[in-house]
């Protein structure tokens, strides 16, 4: 994140709606059924999303577009259970060449789309909302030893940079996953940031100490990433993203530029997405995030 970049804490609904994929209508329809609950408001008595209400609103778009029902959506939500079903369409009487076209085509997506259930039922867990690209780079890994905050944090990131950017970011989880004592450092480390809530001053000298305490995590992070050859796992992502993906001479993408990594159809710029995505980060904690950056590219070799 750039260390000038302020993220906002809470969203309105049209920023939410646009992050998610879907509209300001859809999203007070589920608030009315239930499916997603009321947050609250502001001054001006709006609704205003934070971070857990984004994650909802993800998981019901995924699983929506998978052909889950809402009301079966709204079930998994307070069982732990889901059924899918798909409804087929007719055809257009009369113009036989169309209608097969058409049938065909319903053909695919419900292939698709029974392939997503049958994926988010046999990981057993939000890995299933992420895309194979994805999963597939955290397959190996024990089972349990992903949280599902490491799961979410991946949801986001596939959500602004597509598959790719969400499977180099796979690298860190890889790593804490199969590391337990850099685990306890992160774990150490989050809750010290976690810490400098509102009630701390960005002058504050706990500021300063926990970016320090963050960039050689980071550094000791790398460290072990290129010790165990994972960053050579992360050159073969892009070698493999290209050759699923091959880019045209007039697509003008830079191959080490995430933000072009298989985004969605109907997705908004990185830059967009970011600024519709909420963290609540109070002043000190962003302080503490500049700092952290400001000491990386300190040592950071001049290119």
């Amino acid at each position: 994140m750039h260390s000038s970049f302020m993220p906002p804490r809470q969203v309105k609904i049209g920023d939410a709606a646009a992050f998610a994929g879907t509209t300001p209508r859809a999203i007070r329809h589920y608030h009315e059924i239930g499916l997603l609950p009321e947050p609250e408001r502001g001054g001006d008595d709006r609704r205003r999303y934070g971070y857990e209400d984004m994650i909802r609103l993800l998981w019901i778009r995924k699983m929506a577009d998978a052909g889950i029902a809402l009301d079966d959506i709204r079930d998994a939500f307070t069982t732990g259970t889901a059924s899918a079903g798909a409804d087929s369409g007719d055809g257009i009487a009369g113009i036989l060449e169309r209608l097969e076209e058409t049938l065909a085509e319903q053909e695919v997506e419900l292939r698709r789309q029974r392939t997503a259930v049958q994926r988010m039922r046999t990981e057993g867990s939000r890995m299933g909302l992420l895309s194979d690209f994805v999963t597939d780079r955290l397959k190996s890994l024990p089972e349990g030893s992903l949280r599902q905050a490491d799961l979410d944090s991946l949801l986001v990131t596939e959500r602004i940079f597509g598959p790719l950017g969400a499977a180099v970011q796979a690298t860190r989880f890889v790593v804490l996953a199969t590391h337990p004592t850099l685990r306890e450092d992160s774990d150490r480390i989050d809750d010290a940031e976690e810490a400098l809530d509102d009630s701390v001053a960005v002058d504050d000298p706990r500021v300063a100490q926990v970016a320090v305490e963050r960039h050689a995590f980071e550094s000791a992070l790398h460290a072990v990433i290129e010790e165990s050859g994972l960053d050579k796992d992360d050159d073969a992502l892009f070698d493999a993203w290209d050759t699923l993906h091959p880019a045209t001479a007039d697509d003008g993408e830079d191959e080490a530029d995430l933000s072009s990594g298989g985004r969605e159809a109907d997705s908004m710029s990185a830059v967009e997405a970011i600024g519709k995505m909420p963290y609540d980060f109070s002043p000190a904690r962003l302080r503490c995030m500049e700092l952290a950056e400001e000491l990386s590219a300190r040592e950071s070799p001049a290119t």
